[in-house]
């Protein structure tokens, strides 16, 4: 099965992003808002920068775009800029933030929230706090609801590192160090196109009860159970899925715990209509699990975090499927699924897939893995 590459996000698109956030900056109150070299930058704007000390980004006004960067990257940025706008440049002696300041003289201004604290403190220098605001509530809300054009560049990114997955298993052997597979993992979603490894977590044995992984490396053995979390980017959109399972014969115990994983992280889906609470999704996965003699709660054996994050031009993003967050689900918002058990220095097992929500409810990005001798049985091929 060959499949097609998405189209980008479109300029009308980006467009509309920047229409809805002027309607809610005028509900708010607020004259412009600061982005800084963030994806919420990417999002607008299509600029992709990677955050230094130097201050680079765009200042959404009601009538403008204002792009602010260094002078020695005029050339660069200007061939990045997807949404027309005016380029403002500062020199290496001067304050790029006192450009901001006069830029945006009598508006209150709202911050990226992910602006670094030591520009948010240059900011304050210039800007008095009376005139300071926090754009999260106007950009959040926008980002959390993904189009049909974000949906198909989530779901390539996925279908890349789902592929990477089973080619990994296919190459596992006794002996082999996980930082080999690792290595592997990297080289597999380049090829496939979805550039490098954005993380990668191989663990193997008593290393898979650690949520994030290990920092030793360490060798295969036969009977050893294999936890691998990896992800990629495609046009900046993210992956990331878990797949577990064991290396040899499974012990009856590793099998029970892989069973109980795989119906908590049914029960989360099933939970996750529209309207529903983010909280309720996380909610169902822990009352499966209690069900098969795990938890309650955060307690151990159990599941230690929450059932699943966000996702988009973040890995993690808002809002999450964890207690204590009562965002209710509304079309085109998209969250990993994952409630992992932990058995303390034993093992874990994580099934970790990734859904959206549509108008008939909850749909998969990828099929969850199909059983613990084939996880991958039902996984399509990715050519």
């Amino acid at each position: 099965m060959t499949i097609a590459r998405p189209p980008s996000i479109s300029l009308d698109e980006r467009r509309q992003r920047l229409g809805a956030l002027r309607i809610r900056m005028d509900k708010a109150g607020v004259g412009a808002v600061l982005l800084g070299s963030t994806t919420s930058l990417r999002y607008f704007t299509g600029v992709s920068w990677r955050a230094s000390e130097r201050f680079l980004g765009a200042l959404i006004l009601p009538d403008r775009i204002d792009y602010i960067g260094p002078g020695f990257e005029r050339t660069k940025v200007e061939s990045l800029i997807g949404v027309p706008g005016e380029l403002l440049t500062w020199e290496e002696e001067e304050n790029p933030y006192r450009l901001i300041a006069d830029r945006a003289a009598g508006a209150t201004i709202a911050l990226d929230g992910d602006l670094p604290l030591f520009m948010y403190r240059a900011l304050r220098r210039e800007i008095a706090d009376a005139d300071l605001a926090d754009a999260i509530p106007l950009i959040a809300p926008l980002r959390a609801r993904k189009s049909p054009a974000e949906i198909a560049l989530l779901q390539h990114a996925k279908a890349i590192t789902l592929e990477t997955q089973r080619r990994a298993r296919d190459r596992l052997r006794e002996g082999v160090m996980a930082s080999e597979i690792a290595r592997y993992i990297d080289e597999t979603h380049r090829t496939l196109g979805g550039g490098a490894s954005t993380f990668c977590i191989v663990a193997f044995g008593s290393d898979t009860s650690l949520p994030h992984g290990p920092e030793a490396d360490r060798a295969l053995k036969g009977g050893d159970a294999v936890l691998i979390d990896t992800g990629c980017e495609f046009e900046g959109y993210n992956s990331d899925i878990t797949r577990s399972y064991v290396f040899g014969e499974a012990t009856l115990k590793y099998r029970a715990a892989w069973d109980a994983e795989k119906e908590a992280q049914a029960a989360a889906f099933d939970a996750a209509r529209r309207g529903a609470l983010c909280e309720s999704v996380d909610a169902a996965a822990r009352r499966s699990l209690e069900r098969r003699g795990f938890g309650p709660g955060y307690a151990l054996p159990g599941l230690p975090h929450r059932t699943g994050h966000g996702i988009g031009l973040d890995i993690h993003e808002a809002p999450n499927l964890v207690k204590g967050d009562r965002t209710p689900l509304d079309i085109g918002m998209c969250f990993s699924n994952e409630p992992m058990i932990v058995v303390p220095g034993e093992f874990g097992v994580r099934h970790e897939d990734h859904f959206h929500i549509a108008g008939d409810g909850p749909r998969w990005f990828t099929r969850p893995a199909a059983s613990l001798d084939d996880p991958f049985a039902d996984a399509p091929a990715f050519a």
